[in-house]
């Protein structure tokens, strides 16, 4: 049977008018399986969030206590990305922006946009919420005092509701992504003149945004990108030696908080499939740690390997493992990566490889190896040849690929 032309029109605009109701996307409830909770109403954004991903929703002072002292103002921030799991649904993420002293230049400020490395999964590690390691704090600091404004997302599920996908790349892309288009859209006094900068879990998604940036966001105005301590793979030693196997490890912290990440891919994974009775007490108190302080607790049980560990042989795994690996090894801007040679997470060998592997595919890598320098002192002794780098990119001057490096 025909409907009439009116009547059929009716049931257009009422379908149109459902499907844009349906559409709206609300941050999920808070869920103390996933460390929700334990921060203030600011980080809880009770509209529908806006489908557009980078767009500025609030912002509020940052108490100076977790402020940089380079900084003429702080800002705590709110802002729209996308899911790192699903690629489509619109969440809010929180983070903060610190202003350099002084005049801006012409055109504005440069942006640093920051990945931070892990810190826990709850939101009250949220950097914003917490602060920052004195490391970090002083890392920042001299970006800051070489003239870029700095953003640091806290990344999906960090300070706000919902799961904290550990080690997804695409997340932590797209947070520091939408991070820089939030900030130079809506703050005044910024430059569309982007370098990407992370360490470790950062480093990872500095990378990553850079892998991302030519689809993600073509618009912005990415010049290059910095990492220190880049995960590239997942792999770990087979066969540890009785030694090692023995030995209290405090860096067990991190396994734990890759399994409630992976939780988040499948819900059905049993941590008793993965740990031991000895164990499952400190990964359950991984949902509400952050890191330092879970690290102690891993320290205070004994927790070694040997006593830690069960010999999973599954897959339940895989997808979370799929989502940690990169787009594409080839960006369009160059790449500085910064690799202490006695790092062990991950270990430098594998940073090397990267530097190597992203050569091969195309990209314009500046590799550094520090000489006796591990994960973290990488950081700060980096900035001698970061901050050369990022001046140049800035200023769309060429940098010379180095895809092997000696350690110096």
């Amino acid at each position: 049977m025909k409907l009439p032309h009116s009547f059929a029109f009716g049931l257009s605009v009422l379908a149109l008018s459902m499907s844009a109701f349906a559409a709206d996307v609300y941050a999920p409830k808070t869920d103390p399986l996933q460390g929700d909770g334990r921060v203030s109403a600011f980080y809880t954004w009770e509209k529908a969030i806006p489908a557009i991903p980078g767009k500025l929703l609030r912002s509020e002072p940052l108490d100076k206590t977790i402020s940089l002292a380079n900084a003429a103002s702080a800002q705590r921030i709110l802002y729209t990305s996308t899911d790192g799991i699903d690629n489509k649904t619109p969440v809010v993420v929180s983070g903060a922006l610190f202003l350099p002293k002084g005049t801006p230049p012409a055109g504005g400020w440069p942006v640093v946009t920051w990945g931070h490395g892990t810190v826990g999964v709850a939101d009250v590690c949220a950097p914003s919420w917490q602060g920052r390691s004195y490391r970090d704090v002083a890392y920042l600091n001299r970006w800051l005092a070489e003239g870029f404004a700095v953003v640091a997302t806290d990344y999906q599920g960090l300070g706000v509701p919902g799961g904290h996908p550990l080690l997804n790349s695409r997340m932590a892309a797209y947070g520091i992504l939408d991070a820089a288009k939030a900030v130079v859209a809506g703050v005044p006094g910024l430059a569309d003149k982007v370098l990407i900068v992370g360490q470790s879990q950062g480093g990872a998604g500095a990378f990553a945004a850079a892998a991302y940036a030519a689809t993600y966001a073509p618009d912005l105005g990415v010049k290059g990108s910095i990492g220190t301590g880049v995960i590239y793979t997942l792999d770990y030693a087979k066969n540890p030696s009785e030694e090692v196997r023995n030995k209290v490890d405090p860096t067990l912290a991190y396994g734990f908080y890759t399994l409630l990440a992976a939780q988040q891919y499948d819900p059905s994974i049993n941590p008793a499939d993965f740990y031991t009775d000895k164990a499952l007490p400190i990964f359950e108190q991984a949902r509400t740690s952050c890191l330092f302080a879970l690290e102690g607790d891993v320290e205070g049980l004994g927790l070694s390997i040997a006593n830690t560990k069960k010999d999973y042989k599954g897959k339940q795994l895989a997808p979370w493992l799929a989502q940690v690996a990169y787009p594409t090894l080839k960006t369009s801007k160059p790449v500085f990566i910064g690799t202490g040679a006695e790092d062990v997470t991950p270990a430098a060998a594998t940073q090397v490889k990267l530097m190597q592997d992203a050569c091969n595919a195309g990209s314009v890598v500046e590799g550094h190896l520090y000489k006796g320098l591990g994960h973290s002192a990488t950081v700060n002794a980096s900035l001698k040849d970061s901050i050369p780098f990022a001046h140049k990119v800035i200023n769309d001057q060429p940098i010379t690929p180095v895809c092997a490096p000696t350690a110096q």
